[in-house]
């Protein structure tokens, strides 16, 4: 009997090393098991806060008090609420002028650093300060070059004659939002510059050598070899771009917080201010769930851009 026993428990113990051996040749369950790390984050970090803020969305919750079901009531109130509508207009505004005027001068810019020029290290380094700093401490430096009495730029143009007066920055609707665009686009270049620097520097240099022995101008290069090629980063780059422009929240909080008459109020810091200031947690997130649609839309534009990937395996695009 006890031998019996020995040879049973001898047959388990083979049995589950060969399962664990079968198990660890499985290559789907070990992607299964090396992904349940991450998935584990983001479904606490992520999903759970995305659905929590949908059902807020769907209830008339209040800071200190319960809320109920109450359907579709927030999103009918925001329908008929001019200042939401008129956030919906600074977001697009505000992430369009931005991010365009970020691909710009940070493609110049990536075109630049890509040549041969001395400190060129340096050179990268200096480019990449904007984007390491801060978000609150950039927002601080310009409230200060902004300040409508000891602003730095007003006094420059005062010193040069240009103008009579100091300027009001942050007071005026208008010269409100071409601040914070400025603002916002002085942090971003960096993030496209040395993006798109990182993709020119892919590009095999033996496409412009023969492009330049068949007497290609370089407006030609670029827009046969250069563009072309870098079109999967570009659409990655401003997808991140976009993402990180229609989301902004600290950068307008500690410049404007939504002023002056809520001509820079974003979406996000609109969903802010009504709910934790206003204490309309459902209202709040009601508007940021209206955010989700924009930014679906700009990951769907990033992955139609990444299916022109043929040319990273050699071939026509």
């Amino acid at each position: 009997m006890a031998l019996q026993t020995a040879t049973q428990g001898t047959g388990a113990q083979a049995d589950s090393v060969g399962l664990a051996a079968r198990l660890g040749q499985n290559r789907t369950f070990l992607g299964v098991l090396f992904m349940l790390p991450a998935a584990t984050v983001l479904i606490l970090l992520l999903a759970y806060p995305l659905g929590l803020g949908v059902w807020l969305g769907l209830t008339d919750t209040r800071i200190g008090r319960a809320g109920v079901f109450i359907g579709l009531e927030n999103y009918e109130f925001l329908f008929d609420d001019s200042v939401f509508w008129l956030s919906v207009f600074n977001t697009f505004l505000y992430t369009v002028v931005a991010s365009i005027v970020k691909f710009g001068l940070g493609l110049w810019l990536a075109l630049l650093l890509n040549n041969h020029l001395p400190f060129k290290a340096f050179l990268r380094a200096i480019v990449l300060l904007p984007w390491i700093v801060p978000t609150v401490l950039s927002a601080i430096a310009f409230w200060w070059i902004y300040d409508s009495q000891f602003s730095i730029i007003s006094w420059t143009l005062i010193q040069l004659g240009v103008i009579d007066h100091y300027i009001n920055f942050l007071g005026d609707p208008d010269m409100a939002r071409a601040s914070v665009i400025a603002a916002n686009v002085w942090r971003g270049i960096p993030f496209v510059a040395i993006t798109l620097l990182a993709g020119l520097q892919t590009i095999p240099q033996s496409l412009y050598e023969a492009a330049v022995i068949d007497g290609a101008s370089p407006w030609q290069r670029f827009r046969f070899i250069t563009f072309p090629m870098l079109t999967p980063i570009i659409a990655v780059v401003m997808t991140f771009s976009v993402l990180f422009t229609f989301t902004d929240f600290q950068l307008i909080y500690v410049l404007t917080r939504g002023g002056p008459l809520n001509a820079t109020h974003l979406m996000a810091t609109l969903s802010f201010q009504r709910a934790i200031p206003g204490g309309q947690l459902g209202e709040g997130a009601a508007i940021a769930v209206a955010m989700i649609p924009f930014l679906l839309a700009a990951i769907m534009f990033s992955y139609f851009g990444l299916q022109r990937r043929r040319w990273q395996q050699g071939g026509g695009d």
